[in-house]
């Protein structure tokens, strides 16, 4: 599938703090903790547990909390289909879909019990 400019736009204005609750549901219900979901999320964006919390209660949208992340440098490494999209085959133009996709992929592995140290890529 390809992304197209209104899907980015639909992306970007979404609330992270509407959508972490539903990271973090799904984690729980396969055995996962709250732990690991802000040890994922700190991997791939640099912020740690007060910084999340900051964004999540400053309502930040998604194109502001990747605004302000510091991409981890493995993040390219981060690869697969999730939501029916190519992660490495999602074009530069749409970086942000691309980070979105991103963290819903460690999400995913996260639910799906991989190890974490095969989640963070550490190379």
């Amino acid at each position: 599938m390809n992304v197209t400019a209104e899907k980015n736009e639909k992306v970007a204005k979404m609330i992270f703090a509407s959508i972490y609750p539903l990271y973090l549901n799904r984690l729980v219900k396969n055995g996962r903790t709250k732990k690991e979901l802000n040890q994922v999320i700190e991997w791939l964006t640099g912020f740690d547990e007060d910084r999340l919390q900051e964004l999540i209660d400053e309502k930040a949208t998604f194109e502001t909390f990747f605004q302000k992340a510091k991409i981890h440098p493995n993040a390219h490494l981060i690869k697969g289909v999730v939501c029916g999209y190519r992660i490495e085959e999602i074009e530069d133009e749409f970086e942000l879909y691309r980070q979105c996709r991103s963290l819903e992929k460690l999400i995913d592995e996260l639910a799906r019990g991989r190890k974490m140290e095969k989640i963070l890529r550490n190379g």
